[in-house]
């Protein structure tokens, strides 16, 4: 892997008020996750300053929740249009309902099966440490072969010391809430276990720290293709 990724400067607000007023009709809890993820999640801005060197073109955003990066990406001018795939139907419902009017297509799928869709570029932000180890893996040959030019991760780096240690302890936390499934089901796996799949396809990988403003390990992985 090269070093890192160069940073990127932050989303413009008017761009992030226009995503969130799309939301406006959903209920108390999604108007603020939304507003929150696009204002302080630093994966918006890395990506969406990524998308602003060069677009995206057709992206197919694997775990894209309720579509508010998508949406950014594509009235951001960033991305022609955009295929995305999420197990969970009532996060995609409300994807689907702010995205009237726009190039999007949101669908149910089980990523631990799923075909990927031909496209540009694939994201995949904060899906693949949830998964087991070698659906991780799988996910990402799938993603390899369907990507004409890059893959876009956000993942979790457990290397990180203390960042590591609380981000594990911040998921058990989150599955209790839930009534999810223990610790035990997290597989944060080396980022070198995720680039070497992604090198012998034929891309070229760069990381970088996504944490600004957050204890946690996250890391942007950007993949580029060079064979073509």
């Amino acid at each position: 892997m090269k070093p890192s990724v160069p940073d990127r400067p932050a989303a413009p607000p008017a761009l992030l008020t226009e995503v969130s007023r799309r939301y406006a009709t959903a209920s108390r809890y999604t108007r603020h996750y939304v507003r929150a993820k696009l204002r302080r999640d630093p994966a918006t801005a890395a990506i969406l300053g990524l998308a602003a060197g060069e677009s995206f073109g057709h992206v197919a955003d694997l775990g894209c929740g309720r579509g508010q990066l998508a949406l950014a990406l594509l009235l951001g001018g960033a991305a022609e249009r955009i295929t995305g795939l999420d197990g969970n139907a009532a996060h995609l419902a409300e994807a689907r309902q702010a995205a009237a009017g726009l190039v999007a297509h949101f669908a149910v799928a089980d990523l631990l099966a799923a075909p990927v869709p031909d496209c540009d570029t694939v994201l995949l932000v904060d899906v693949l440490y949830q998964l087991p180890a070698p659906a991780q893996l799988a996910l990402l040959a799938r993603a390899a072969a369907a990507a004409r030019r890059r893959i876009v991760i956000r993942a979790f780096d457990p290397a990180r010391g203390w960042r590591s240690h609380f981000g594990l302890a911040m998921e058990a936390a989150n599955r209790a809430l839930r009534g999810a499934r223990r610790t035990a089901s997290i597989h944060p796996l080396p980022l070198a276990a995720l680039a070497a799949p992604l090198a012998a396809a034929g891309f070229r990988v760069a990381a970088r720290p996504c944490w600004t403003g957050t204890p946690l390990p996250n890391v942007l992985m950007l993949a580029e293709r060079t064979d073509g």
